[in-house]
């Protein structure tokens, strides 16, 4: 199916071009008169662009083709008729030719190195992403095996308290690894290519609320400060991702930002964008690791999480969200002075009454 439709596009710039060279061709030669030379020049150009927007070297070709039957046809004399006797033909057909094949065989190139780069991120990314997931699931693994181990073997000896805390942290981690697992989920869902977003127009205080009740289960004891504006506004999203990305980015502030005493959820417009801002009051994030903070990777020291878990996969699965919606995330942080990751999503305009009695 897609060859199919790659081929149509392909014959779909032929013809344009090929139809936009003969009319132009047309037009100079009713004001200039006759123009046999520049004909062949237009049409030397058209073989060029079709050859550089079309795949392989048949389109190319077929343009050489098609142009010297158009200009001996349309163009040389005895016009309306073929003529293949001129040498000026052969000498034109064959410079088009030339011209395709070189553009062709330098497109196809260019297109080939192209794709060789990004499999190369695509790969790149993969490798990140794989070295996160391992670096994250360690721990908690660990923990889990730990205290269920320790209860196992040490079942008659440890008091009823002992058993639920540790059972209980058990079912903290078993719960994060649940987490991660959505996480890993939306990744694959938003790269693949059989699968788009699908946006419906969700109201701002609904998100905020389903967000907040969420969040609260996960960490009763935070609060969250939460800044909205007045005006009613709705946003086309999947809103259960974007609850999944607001979610992360609260829990990461609560996991890693060591000192926090201030969380807060902020939301503003600024023209037809509705601007999401998690910010925390805690140790901040050192420059070196704003650089690939949304990318999955982990820095050299992975020691200095400043949590027990890593926070590489939800942060590069919150950037893959907001791109895959068609809007952008960023960070801003200093050591000691906290950290503000502001994303933005375009609103959708609402008609009101005055709206319909201006119309």
């Amino acid at each position: 199916m897609k060859k199919k439709l790659s081929g149509l596009r392909d014959a779909a710039v032929l013809a344009g071009v090929l139809c936009l060279a003969f009319g132009v061709v047309v037009a100079m030669q009713a004001v200039m008169g006759r123009i046999d030379g520049v004909a062949s020049m237009v049409f030397v150009l058209a073989v060029f662009l079709i050859s550089v927007n079309t795949d392989g070297y048949v389109w190319g070709a077929a343009a050489s083709l098609i142009s010297v039957l158009a200009v001996n046809f349309a163009f040389r004399a005895p016009y309306f008729a073929f003529n293949f006797t001129l040498p000026e033909n052969l000498f034109s057909g064959m410079v088009m030719l030339v011209v395709s094949i070189m553009t062709s065989t330098l497109t196809t190139r260019n297109k080939k190195q192209e794709q060789m780069r990004m499999e190369s991120e695509a790969e790149k990314t993969r490798a990140n992403l794989l070295r996160a997931v391992s670096h994250d699931l360690r721990t908690p693994l660990t923990s889990i095996y730990g205290a269920c181990s320790t209860v196992i073997e040490n079942y008659d000896s440890l008091e009823k308290e002992q058993k639920i805390k540790l059972l209980g942290e058990a079912c903290s981690d078993v719960q994060w690894l649940n987490r991660m697992v959505e996480n890993l989920l939306s990744v694959t869902r938003i790269d693949s290519e059989k699968v788009s977003v699908q946006k419906t127009p969700t109201v701002l205080e609904e998100l905020i609320d389903s967000v907040l009740v969420r969040f609260r289960k996960l960490h009763p004891g935070v609060g969250v400060q939460v800044e909205l504006p007045e005006d009613f506004i709705v946003i086309p999203m999947d809103s259960m991702l974007i609850q999944q990305v607001l979610t992360n980015l609260l829990e990461n502030a609560v996991l890693h930002a060591k000192g926090m005493t201030r969380l807060t959820l902020r939301v503003f417009t600024m023209g037809n964008h509705a601007v999401f801002e998690v910010k925390d009051n805690g140790c901040g994030i050192p420059k070196e690791r704003l650089r690939t903070l949304f990318s999955g990777a982990l820095p050299s020291d992975t020691t200095d999480s400043g949590g027990k878990h890593g926070m590489g996969i939800g942060l590069s699965v919150c950037a893959a969200i907001i791109k895959a919606h068609g809007g952008e995330i960023g960070a801003e942080s200093r050591p000691g002075e906290g950290t503000t990751i502001r994303f933005w999503l375009e609103t959708e305009e609402i008609e009101t009454e005055e709206n319909e009695d201006e119309q």
